[in-house]
């Protein structure tokens, strides 16, 4: 594989009301793996994504620069964060951390709320997990927690999610600067 090619994670649905979808990785334009069966947002894909809509946003998204979960470090290319007691993803629009990733001590309530998420206790969804760059501006209410993580079995809240040997697959692949590409 040469160094400078462009990685994309392709997320095609066949309709934007679907909540399946499929996923295909390229290379240098070239698919190197895939066809795997996705889920998306329970209310589909949308151009228009808002905070707790249960949709998927539609786009080009970088991969964030660390891979989460609560399973020991899969042999990933990016730094990599095992979950502990006390992690959280903001998703409260009225924080100055609004849509970013915080540790608070465990058994606290932090400062936030309107909804984030105690990752620690997604214990399916989040065995692993790679963060989609969307909103990365923090606009209020634009959306947060927009992941590529461990399929549960049902649509998503709006993240994309992929059987666990798959995400593997995928997340031991990545390199920095590695895109996703969610279409309908």
């Amino acid at each position: 594989m040469i160094a400078h090619c462009a990685q994309v994670i392709h997320v095609r649905a066949a309709a934007p009301a679907t909540t399946y979808a499929v996923v295909t990785l390229t290379s240098c334009g070239t698919q190197v793996a895939g066809p795997w069966r996705a889920r998306v947002g329970r209310n589909g894909l949308s151009s228009h994504h808002r905070e707790g809509d249960g949709t998927t946003p539609l786009g080009t998204y970088r991969i964030g620069p660390i891979v989460y979960g609560l399973d020991r470090d899969p042999g990933v290319r990016f730094r990599y964060h095992r979950l502990t007691c006390g992690d959280w993803w903001d998703e409260d629009s009225r924080s100055p951390t609004y849509n970013e990733f915080q540790h608070v001590a465990c058994g606290t309530q932090p400062a936030f709320g309107a909804g984030s998420e105690a990752l620690w206790r997604a214990t399916v969804a989040y065995r692993l997990f790679a963060v989609l760059e969307y909103n990365t501006a923090r606009i209020p209410g634009r959306g947060s927690a927009m992941f590529l993580h461990v399929d549960t079995g049902h649509a998503t809240n709006g993240c994309v999610s992929l059987p666990r040997a798959e995400l593997v697959r995928l997340l031991r692949w990545l390199r920095a600067g590695a895109t996703i590409t969610i279409t309908a």
